[in-house]
């Protein structure tokens, strides 16, 4: 009888044990869930952190750009005060070699008239100055303005082209990338010789870029490592077209 009494519930025990073999752990489905959803999560947190990184470099890159245009300002500006000193001095001393009334009129006026330029050429450095010195403190909208009222009023100066240039980086970091677009072509079309040409034909890439108008900005991005290959401008184009949608296609270069 004993015998029997165990027999059977040692197979009682071995059915429960085959039926719990067979069931799925609702402890262990439930941490495979979670193990899942925190692999998503951790997913879009790593995208996120890229996507913040890149803006962090293109920011960074900007400052850079930024700092550089200030050493070249700094040197456009004394190349341009010694080259209108030399021919202030130039033409003071051929005014003064002149003898008689007649002569001493015209030194008169020739130093009258120096005086004059070097008056305009005081206020243009000036102006340029000015806007520069709010773009640099975060003041878009009055650099915008004092940067056009420049253009309108010195459009032959020697700084004209960079004025240009920043015109459309004070666009661009208020986000009106439409106008400067609209700027930054100015530039390449205008002075395609000038030290801004790269970096404008670059941020012509990146407005349109930011518009969306993804065909237009491959092709210009494209543009500038055929035209400029060796800059710092082809660099940064290329590293923005791998970036982009479609990066495996070919691109036509612009129309100009």
């Amino acid at each position: 009888m004993l015998r029997s009494i165990m027999l059977g519930t040692v197979a009682a025990a071995a059915v429960v044990a085959g039926c719990a073999s067979t069931e799925e752990n609702p402890v262990n489905s439930k941490l495979s869930d979670l193990d899942a959803r925190t692999t998503r999560i951790e997913r879009v947190v790593s995208n996120q952190s890229l996507l913040e990184l890149n803006q962090r470099v293109e920011s960074l890159q900007g400052e850079v750009r930024a700092l550089r245009g200030r050493i070249e300002e700094l040197e456009n500006g004394e190349d341009l005060m010694r080259k209108q000193q030399r021919s202030l001095y130039s033409d003071l001393d051929k005014r003064l070699g002149q003898v008689g009334g007649a002569g001493a009129v015209g030194a008169t006026a020739g130093a009258a008239a120096g005086a004059a330029t070097a008056g305009t050429a005081a206020q243009e450095q000036a102006a340029y100055a000015q806007a520069f010195g709010d773009l640099k403190a975060g003041k878009y909208p009055a650099a915008i303005s004092e940067f056009q009222q420049f253009l309108m009023s010195y459009p032959k100066s020697d700084l004209a082209d960079n004025a240009q240039y920043w015109l459309g980086e004070a666009y661009y970091v208020s986000r009106d990338f439409a106008n400067a677009a609209g700027a930054f072509r100015a530039v390449v079309d205008q002075w395609p010789s000038s030290r801004k040409a790269p970096d404008a034909l670059l941020k012509l890439g990146y407005s349109q870029s930011e518009l969306k108008r993804s065909s237009e900005a491959r092709a210009t991005l494209t543009d500038v490592t055929k035209r400029y290959p060796d800059s710092d401008a082809a660099r940064l184009a290329a590293e923005r077209l791998k970036q982009m949608p479609g990066a495996g296609d070919s691109a036509t270069p612009a129309p100009r």
